[in-house]
């Protein structure tokens, strides 16, 4: 069975930091590119950022770039999301979601999803 869970949500200030995980398993990770998006209420979902863990590649939405980081551990099959500076408009329900296709924020490419973490932003 595909599972991604993540973990590492929670409250935090304005120019504060959270690091998120997403632990995968049920498919071969080292195929596969993880990627984060974002939902805030009554907005679409937004792609964040993206991994490759066939190569590393990666990718940053403008939004983010700079003050997000994305790295993935192949032993422990989970990637993880580094947020530095955070800013009120970062306040949104973060998941986590798997593709076998080229490194892309493009959510319709995505075929394995989590449940997401909320990341609320105090200003």
């Amino acid at each position: 069975e595909v599972q991604l869970v993540e973990s590492g949500g929670g409250l935090v200030q304005a120019g504060g930091s959270l690091r998120l995980s997403c632990a995968a398993s049920g498919f071969t990770f080292d195929d596969y590119v993880i990627g984060w998006f974002r939902q805030a209420p009554g907005k679409e979902r937004e792609g964040v950022s993206c991994i490759s863990s066939v190569d590393g590649s990666t990718y940053y939405a403008d939004s983010v770039k700079g003050r997000f980081t994305i790295s993935s551990d192949n032993a422990k099959n989970t990637v993880y999301l580094q947020m530095n500076s955070l800013k009120p408009e970062d306040t949104a329900v973060y998941y986590c979601a798997a593709t076998i296709v080229v490194v892309t924020t493009n959510k319709e490419e995505y075929d394995y999803w989590g449940q997401g973490t909320q990341v609320t932003v105090s200003s």
